[in-house]
């Protein structure tokens, strides 16, 4: 989905875009599974749409709209596309029902995951993990900073980083510039640039870090 902007009087940038919006959910309902699921059977079998609607007693348009989620079939159009496909009618619906996997994890009980910075006084806890997605790995952690120290590690990895700071009050270094930070700023950047906190002035400091690069590449 596209995001759309336009600017109020004030020059201030509205995204013409809902969060909460069902449009993305779409891929996910049951009429464009069953869809997608028809049209991998019917390539498998090197049908057209024309000849699998030929033999499913269907018009070749309303077959289409199957295919892309646009409608939902009736009982007895699944019948006769099972029939024309040699699948039993469930098939249809296997994907739909694969289960959705969520990774809780309850107030303080983050994983602790030694990194460069720890020996500096920073406490990383791993918040979760990326699911179901072989192209990219996702990491949310809660890092805390508890002591001060004269050295700050420097950071430099693949993929990109959004922190958000919780609680404290630093300066926080990316690449050439200082970004002064306190609750509720945050940073979202390209992470192969050397990056880490530059001051601490109010501890404790508690950030969210939300790191994503593809797999396959580490720190």
């Amino acid at each position: 989905m596209t995001d759309k902007a336009r600017t109020d009087k004030s020059g201030s940038t509205i995204l013409d875009q809902n969060p909460h919006a069902l449009e993305g959910a779409r891929e996910n309902s049951l009429e464009a599974s069953i869809g997608r699921q028809v049209r991998e059977f019917r390539i498998k079998l090197n049908m057209t749409v024309v000849d699998l609607a030929r033999q499913a007693d269907l018009s070749a348009g309303m077959l289409s709209k199957i295919e892309n989620g646009m409608t939902s079939p009736s009982l007895g159009t699944l019948q006769g596309l099972s029939r024309a496909l040699n699948v039993p009618v469930t098939a249809f619906f296997r994907k739909f029902e694969e289960s959705r996997d969520a990774t809780y994890v309850a107030a303080g009980q983050g994983l602790a995951i030694e990194r460069r910075g720890t020996r500096s006084g920073h406490q990383y806890q791993l918040l979760g993990h990326s699911i179901g997605n072989k192209d990219i790995v996702l990491e949310p952690y809660l890092v805390t900073l508890s002591e001060k120290s004269d050295v700050f590690p420097v950071f430099q990895h693949s993929g990109q980083e959004f922190i958000y700071l919780l609680e404290g009050e630093m300066t926080y270094r990316h690449g050439a510039k200082l970004y002064p930070m306190k609750a509720g700023d945050s940073l979202f950047f390209d992470a192969d640039a050397p990056h880490g906190p530059e001051e601490l002035h109010k501890l404790p400091i508690r950030l969210l870090s939300v790191i994503v690069y593809p797999r396959g590449q580490t720190d």
